[in-house]
């Protein structure tokens, strides 16, 4: 029997600051995982890092390792820190609510930006990268599978990703309170990934009288350049185009600010002390947050989008209603799905063993009984028997399959049954438990029930 957990926390919890510390790059992130596995080899992993969030899923064995501490303490070695340092930002879920949480998130229903479509690239590349690396299995496969397919309803079947306030477009917003035009504006953008094709998109919109574009690789920042009518620039004449630009957007994957507070005082002679407006999207941070006491610079990280962000839900209710039924009818289906998957091979234990006990006993008595016993008798007997089992059995069967699924009140009684009716000692090999069934029991009656109910 498995069970689901999850440890994590995303912006609603945990502050800019903390959320950066704990991050995961890629790199990172797969050897995170692997690490996990070679510490808890009986179990599935998936780690979601994200500008967002960082939460690590986890399927286990019902009652071993890990618990919840080690999954903290496992999280703050990763990084080399102190789990006091984060852990009561940390959010834990279990099992049913994991399932619900998780396809909640692919559907963006748990993100900054309701209707952003971005997380659920990065829920599918963080489950493809943990699979790839024998990380999940007969729990998470389904789990991430299924979450997947959820958030692809959802984005095709409700309008929840239309007009949708994203940061590159509040970026844009805030560049428009800081400036009344911008055809005598330097943009430059700091990054080539996805969030910076984003940003320039908005950008390129408000026509600047330059974009530039500067990355590590020339070669990307020609690429975005050419598709947004910029200009690529080297990265390392940075210094340069920090003091030409008038609005700077980073978003790169940098461990460390690139952007200090000693660095950008040292330019402000240069650039008259204009007015200069920097946004930082990345996590970690590509903008020292010091930056932002300096004179006529205007600086804003992810955590102050947010507040703008979140003033469009509230006109969004009708689309988050219809998302949510959608994720809410999956959750019941998966863990319908998922109790059928775990009872299953118990009842059937469960059913074999005790009609092979009954046949047992009935070849028994009929031996003592004799050859005067008819053909007739016999199967009168034979009957009796299997219907004396099935109704002794229907009433506990019948309760797991009407329980809680994903481990609610159903891993009590699956666990109760296990030891009541001793399939536990069946399952490890006892050699009175273990037998296999006779070759006359009757498979097709052992979910009877009542004499006038259909069978199961």
């Amino acid at each position: 029997m498995q069970r689901l957990l999850l440890l994590g926390l995303n912006h609603t919890t945990a502050p800019l600051d903390v959320r950066e510390r704990l991050a995961f790059d890629a790199a990172r992130r797969d050897a995170a995982v692997a690490a996990f596995k070679a510490r808890f080899p009986k179990c599935e992993a998936v780690l979601l890092s994200t500008c967002n969030r960082v939460e690590l899923y986890v399927g286990r064995e019902g009652h071993g390792h890990p618990g919840a501490r080690e999954v903290v303490e496992f999280l703050a070695s990763a990084h080399s820190l102190s789990a006091a340092e984060f852990d009561r930002h940390l959010y834990q879920k279990t099992d049913r609510d994991v399932v619900d949480h998780l396809f909640n998130v692919a559907s963006s229903l748990d993100s900054m930006v309701l209707g952003e479509t971005q997380i659920l690239g990065q829920v599918r590349e963080a489950y493809d990268a943990s699979r790839e690396r024998g990380a999940t299995g007969a729990m998470l496969n389904p789990l991430f599978q299924r979450a997947v397919a959820v958030g692809k309803q959802v984005m095709t079947e409700t309008p929840i990703g239309e007009g949708r306030a994203s940061v590159a477009s509040v970026a844009v917003d805030y560049a428009g309170r800081i400036f009344d035009r911008f055809h005598d504006k330097t943009v430059l953008n700091i990054g080539a990934g996805k969030m910076a094709g984003l940003v320039l998109r908005g950008f390129a919109n408000l026509r600047p009288g330059r974009l530039l574009v500067c990355n590590r690789d020339p070669a990307k920042a020609a690429s975005l350049a050419e598709r947004f009518g910029g200009t690529s620039v080297p990265f390392e004449r940075l210094d340069e185009h920090l003091v030409a630009a008038d609005v700077v957007v980073s978003s790169t994957g940098a461990p460390h600010p690139i952007v200090t507070r000693a660095r950008y005082e040292a330019l402000l002679r240069q650039r008259r002390y204009r007015p200069a407006f920097l946004i930082d999207i990345a996590l970690p941070r590509d903008v020292e947050p010091a930056v932002g006491e300096l004179e006529n610079v205007y600086l804003y990280n992810l955590d102050d989008l947010q507040q703008v962000v979140a003033a469009t839900r509230a006109d969004r209710g009708g689309s988050v209603d219809a998302a949510r039924k959608i994720v809410a009818a999956h959750v019941e289906s998966f863990v319908a799905w998922h109790r059928a998957r775990e009872m299953g091979p118990l009842i059937e234990q469960l059913q074999e063993r005790y009609h092979r006990l009954a046949r047992e006993e009935l070849d028994r008595t009929l031996n003592k009984l004799g050859p005067d016993v008819t053909p007739e008798e016999r199967a009168h007997l034979e009957d009796l028997t299997r219907r004396i089992v099935n109704k002794l059995l229907h009433a506990p069967i019948q309760t797991l399959r009407a329980a809680d699924g994903l481990h609610g009140p159903t891993a009590g009684y699956l666990h109760a049954m296990e030891k009541l009716f001793r399939l536990d000692a069946a399952a490890d090999g006892d050699p009175q438990d273990a037998a296999p069934p006779t070759a006359n029991a009757d498979v097709d009656d052992v979910n009877d029930g009542d004499d006038d109910a259909p069978k199961e």
